[in-house]
């Protein structure tokens, strides 16, 4: 099963440090393999959604579009779960 969704970093710190501390260790909770894109940043930009260095490589600031993909069996809840962690401030 695969799933994505876009949303926006809401947060005042964007997805850095602690936020994406906090990311990484909800992603890594899932067995979906998870991949995130900054899309303000371009489609290139893309990192593991259980690497903490190439989460915070990503630059994403508050205000930038971020879309949230998994592949698996739990795809859908994961995508939910992390996208309210970005939305959210």
């Amino acid at each position: 099963m695969t799933a994505q969704r876009e949303t926006v970093a809401v947060g005042p710190q964007g997805l850095h440090l602690r936020p994406a501390a906090d990311f990484v260790r909800r992603a890594n909770s899932y067995r979906s393999e998870i991949t995130v894109v900054n899309l303000t940043r371009g489609v290139e930009r893309r990192a593991s959604g259980r690497s903490l260095l190439q989460i915070t490589a990503l630059g994403i600031d508050q205000g930038h579009r971020v879309r949230i993909e998994a592949e698996g069996d739990d795809a859908e809840q994961a995508v939910t779960a992390l996208a309210e962690m970005i939305d959210r401030p």
